[in-house]
């Protein structure tokens, strides 16, 4: 299975996961991503800074395969995505 690692960029700063996850392909990272980025939001409810920021999803070459803005995720709240397991 590929990994793939979840970045977070706020302005020039980037966070690095060293660690990454093992997942069947792009698609289950987007729904990881999601998650990921929701959960963020709950744990920092009071760091508005958060909504400015992207989760940059990597495989294990460095190339970017996903960028999703945290504001996107909150302007679309729908869970369409079944409940990830980490």
């Amino acid at each position: 299975m590929p990994r793939y690692f979840f970045n977070t960029r706020i302005g020039e700063e980037l966070l690095l996961d060293p660690e990454g996850e093992e997942l069947r392909d792009p698609d289950q990272a987007w729904h990881v991503a999601r998650a990921t980025i929701r959960e963020l939001l709950l744990a920092e409810a009071t760091s508005p800074h958060l909504l400015k920021a992207v989760l940059e999803v990597s495989d294990a070459d460095g190339e970017v395969v996903l960028e999703l803005p945290f504001a996107e995720v909150i302007a679309d709240p729908s869970d369409d995505a079944p409940d990830i397991v980490h």
